[in-house]
């Protein structure tokens, strides 16, 4: 079976850090790009950053680029987003979800799902 594990979620006062994992299992990471997306309260999700193994692309949105770093270890197949200077703009739920490997290029959607981790930033 597939799965996503998304954790690291959790309460950080503004100007802090956090590191959110998606663990897969039931395929490899070669195989497709993991994306994160987050949706606040009252808001419509939205990409965050996306990495493909196989191709080496990324995508960041333009509100995080500088601030969030994703990354992955084929070996532990599991993806990271270091997230660093947060505001509270940043808070909401973030989910990881595996894609076509061209997907951070923009194109084709999202095959699974993890479940969400909830980010809260205070001012």
């Amino acid at each position: 079976d597939v799965q996503l594990q998304a954790s690291g979620g959790g309460l950080v006062q503004a100007g802090g850090s956090l590191r959110l994992s998606c663990a897969a299992s039931g395929f490899t990471l070669d195989d497709y790009a993991i994306a994160w997306f987050r949706q606040a309260p009252g808001k419509e999700r939205e990409g965050v950053s996306c990495i493909s193994s196989s191709d080496g692309s990324f995508y960041y949105l333009g509100s995080v680029k500088g601030r969030f770093t994703i990354s992955s270890d084929n070996a532990k197949n599991t993806v990271y987003l270091e997230m660093s200077s947060l505001k509270p703009e940043d808070t909401a739920v973030y989910y990881c979800a595996a894609a076509p490997n061209y997907y951070c290029s923009g194109y084709g959607y999202p095959t699974w799902w993890g479940q969400g981790t909830l980010v809260t930033v205070s001012s």
